[in-house]
């Protein structure tokens, strides 16, 4: 099996792209900066042109992309150098191994001689993630952990108590007693579209404290262990009883539609989803999440750790612009900006500590932000499991291969959950998968 960014081997061509690296009209600098279209994402897309106004000189050009678009065009073109993105949104996954491979620029000495930028006020997990050899390759606009998210009002109303750490027992529990179809919302929303960032970021922090595990410590897969398929079992299971209707397409958006919309009782997936359920412009349930952390089996923390983050890559020819605006969208006066112009439910989380100190965002945070900083402190991307591993990542295996294995590996389970076939049959697929990326590492020191 060999990595997804190795097999890119055609230019990527992006419409609204012809003008990467380019000079327009005016005589300025064109930065072209490829974006996944979270929410956060977007009201930044909203605001650029604040920073065009106060930077004559660079004209900014965006494509906004779902995630899993993002993740294989960024990678294609980086890949193979193509050149068109002066900067790329990835994440703590890519950005050492990018950075290992010399793909991207090292942003420490532009943050050394930018004034006011103290990046010492990142949160150390997310720094340290997003570093290589002591030096940081991008910067992060809003990191995570995952928790579950609920509605009181309905718990209140079964008479329901929830715990401030659930087992996942407890949670299908909780999931049979407030099912309603017929009322048009489900007990709970689990991500079941396929993708590496997909459906498997819930999924692998369920097997993790099930006891399962990708690999043992001599890389023998390990995807049809009881662990495992106990874990996978639960999971579909889960969303086939009480999940939402067509499970198997939905992701990130869809659950955060279905929640902020009053479809689904309970949701577990990233703490950065308050940006869209305490939104009052679109959301009919602000006020009325309860969050707690995620839920346990046996190992006492599940939480993943995940962080957008911009980098430059080493083909861009305006690095010192795009390290202007990336400088501006990663900034304390940038989340300032966005709580007082947009609402402080609008804020990037979890990048910076001094987030947590503005005494408005405190106040509007009070019932997530605590638990926020609680999950992402007690993530270890070192020891994601119960038993030794003999890599790194939560929701991930920090190793080239897995944007391949993974994505393959999600395809299976997404099968499982639309039905089309057993979860025995779907990870026996997936540890011959896992078996050729095993082999791989093998004897290796």
């Amino acid at each position: 099996m060999v990595p997804a960014a190795l097999t890119a081997t055609a230019v990527l061509t992006l419409s609204g792209c012809a003008g990467a690296g380019s000079f327009t009209s005016g005589g300025g600098q064109t930065v072209t900066i490829a974006m996944v279209s979270n929410s956060q994402m977007q009201d930044a897309i909203s605001l650029s042109g604040e920073f065009e106004h106060a930077n004559p000189g660079i004209k900014l050009k965006f494509v906004s992309l779902s995630e899993n678009e993002a993740r294989a065009k960024i990678t294609s073109s980086v890949a193979t150098g193509g050149g068109e993105f002066d900067v790329v949104m990835i994440s703590n996954y890519e950005t050492p191994q990018w950075a290992a491979d010399g793909w991207l620029t090292d942003l420490s000495p532009y943050e050394a001689r930018t004034a006011g930028y103290d990046p010492q006020d990142f949160i150390s997990s997310l720094r340290s993630s997003l570093s290589y050899k002591g030096d940081m390759y991008s910067v992060p606009f809003y990191g995570e952990s995952s928790f579950l998210m609920y509605r009181k009002d309905l718990f209140a109303q079964a008479g329901l108590t929830m715990p401030a750490q659930p087992t996942w027992d407890q949670v299908a529990q909780f999931a049979q007693k407030l099912n309603d179809p017929a009322h048009g919302r489900s007990g709970i929303c689990l991500r079941g579209d396929p993708g590496w960032g997909e459906s498997l970021a819930p999924l692998d922090t369920v097997i993790n404290t099930f006891g399962g595990r990708w690999f043992d410590q001599n890389w023998n897969a390990q995807l049809t262990s009881p662990q495992v398929e106990k874990a996978v079992n639960f999971y579909v299971d889960l969303v086939h009883k009480y999940g939402e209707p067509g499970a198997a397409a939905a992701g990130f958006s869809e659950c955060a539609t279905n929640l902020s919309q009053g479809d689904t009782a309970m949701w577990y997936d990233a703490t950065s989803a308050v940006g869209t359920i305490e939104d009052p412009s679109s959301s009919k349930v602000v006020g009325k999440i309860g969050y707690v952390l995620a839920p346990v089996e046996q190992k006492p923390n599940s939480g993943w750790l995940y962080t957008w983050s911009l980098g430059i890559p080493k083909t861009s020819k305006h690095t010192d612009a795009a390290w202007k605006f990336i400088s501006w969208m990663t900034s304390k006066d940038y989340i300032h900006h966005v709580g007082q112009k947009l609402g402080w439910s609008h804020v990037p989380p979890g990048s910076r500590y001094s987030t947590y100190q503005i005494p408005e965002y405190a106040a509007a945070s009070k019932s997530y932000g605590p638990v926020t900083l609680q999950a992402m402190s007690t993530v270890d991307p070192n020891h994601p499991t119960v038993q030794p591993v003999p890599y790194t990542g939560v929701q991930f295996l920090a190793i080239p291969e897995f944007q391949d294995l993974g994505t393959r590996v999600s395809q299976q389970i997404s099968a499982a959950i639309a039905g089309d076939e057993s979860v025995q049959t779907a990870l026996q697929q997936s540890q011959q998968y896992a078996e050729t990326v095993g082999k791989s590492y093998q004897g290796k020191s």
